[in-house]
C-alpha cells in the first residue's frame, strides 16, 4: 500500500484529469441503484436505534472493510491532501446527517426534495462562483430533472413547512462535497475518500452519543426518538439489518465517489435523480407501493434530463 505524500499544496486545486462522462454516469447509476434500495430500510432502523448509533456502527464496520479493500487493490488508503479530504468528508457526512435527521419530523417526500436541491446548487456555484461555463442545455436539464423529482415525490406547495429548510441545508452541504470532490480531490484514491466519509460519520456519531449522555437528554416519543435516543444494546435482529445497511452504504458511496472523480460535478449530479427510479421500483416490488400516473410522468422527466446531459457532454 502506498502512503507517500505529494508536493502539492493541500489547499490548492488539484490537477483535473480528463473527464469520462459515460463511465461517470454508469458509476452514479450503480450507486443510486444500491442506495435507492437500502434507503427504504432507514425508517425501519429508526424505530430501534438513533442516527448517532447508526453512524457509530458505520465507522466500526466500514473502516476495516475499506482498509482491506485498499490493500487488495494495491491502492492508497491515507490522503495525499489531508485538508481537502477532511473538508470533503465533513461536508458529505454533515449533509447526510441533516437529511436523515429531517426524516424524524418531515415526510420523506419533503426530505428528499430538500436534499435534491443539490444539483441546482452545484450548477449555481459552478457557474456563478467558480465562473465555469455550464451551457443552457445542462441548466435546463437540471431544472427539468428537479421538476420531475418534485412530481415523483408529490410535493405540494400547500404542504410546505419551514422545517423543509433542514434537508435543504443537507442539499447545500452535499453540493459542496460534490464540487470539492472534483476540484480538490482529483488523484485521491476512491478508498481514501470513502474512508474519509465513513470516518467523519463515525466522529459525528460519537459526538452525538456523548452529548446525549452528558446532557441527559431524554428520548422523545415517536419519530424524534431517532435523533434523541442514546446508545441501544443489544440491537437484536435489528443488528443484522444495520450491518447490511452499512455494507450497502459502502458499496453505494464507493460508486458515487468514483463517479464524481470521473465526471464534472454539474454533469454527474443529474444522474443522481435516478434514485427516484430505483427507489420506487424496489418499494413497489418489496412493499407493494405503486406509482401514480403523475409520478410516472415525473420519472419520464428525470430520464429525459439525464439523456440531454449525456448527449450534450458527448457533443462537447
Amino acid at each position: 500500500m502506498r502512503f507517500g505524500k505529494t508536493g502539492n499544496d493541500i489547499w490548492g486545486q488539484a490537477e483535473v484529469s480528463d473527464t469520462k462522462p459515460v463511465a461517470a454516469a454508469l458509476w452514479i447509476l450503480a450507486a443510486m441503484m444500491i442506495l435507492g434500495v437500502i434507503d427504504n430500510f432507514v425508517a425501519v432502523i429508526a424505530q430501534k436505534i438513533s442516527i448517532w448509533q447508526l453512524y457509530f456502527v458505520r465507522v466500526c464496520i466500514s473502516i476495516p472493510v475499506i482498509f482491506a479493500m485498499a490493500q487488495l487493490a494495491g491502492a492508497r488508503f491515507l490522503p495525499q491532501r489531508w485538508g481537502a479530504v477532511l473538508m470533503r468528508s465533513t461536508f458529505f457526512a454533515s449533509a447526510m446527517l441533516f437529511y436523515f435527521s429531517s426524516l424524524a419530523f418531515l415526510p420523506i417526500a419533503q426530505s428528499l426534495a430538500g436534499l435534491f436541491t443539490s444539483p441546482i446548487i452545484v450548477v449555481a456555484v459552478t457557474a456563478l462562483v467558480l465562473k465555469e461555463p455550464i451551457g443552457i442545455y445542462r441548466i435546463g436539464a437540471v431544472l427539468v430533472g428537479f421538476v420531475g423529482t418534485l412530481i415523483v415525490l408529490q410535493v405540494s406547495p400547500s404542504a410546505f413547512s419551514p422545517l423543509v429548510i433542514v434537508p435543504v441545508i443537507g442539499g447545500f452541504l452535499y453540493a459542496m462535497s460534490a464540487i470539492i470532490t472534483r476540484r480538490m480531490c482529483d488523484g485521491e484514491s476512491t478508498y481514501t475518500l470513502l474512508a474519509g466519509t465513513m470516518g467523519m460519520q463515525g466522529v459525528l456519531g460519537i459526538v452525538g452519543l456523548l452529548v446525549i449522555a452528558a446532557l441527559g437528554i431524554e428520548e422523545q416519543q415517536g419519530p424524534l426518538a431517532f435523533v434523541t435516543r442514546g446508545f441501544v444494546w443489544p440491537m437484536g435482529e435489528m443488528g443484522w439489518l444495520v450491518v447490511g445497511h452499512v455494507l450497502g452504504s459502502i458499496a453505494g458511496v464507493f460508486c458515487l465517489t468514483k463517479g464524481y472523480q470521473l465526471g464534472e460535478a454539474s454533469y454527474v449530479a443529474v444522474f443522481e435523480y435516478s434514485v427516484m427510479i430505483f427507489g420506487p421500483l424496489f418499494a413497489w416490488y418489496w412493499f407493494g407501493q405503486n406509482l401514480s400516473f403523475g409520478q410516472i410522468i415525473g420519472v419520464g422527466l428525470i430520464i429525459a434530463a439525464g439523456s440531454v446531459i449525456a448527449l450534450r457532454s458527448r457533443a462537447q
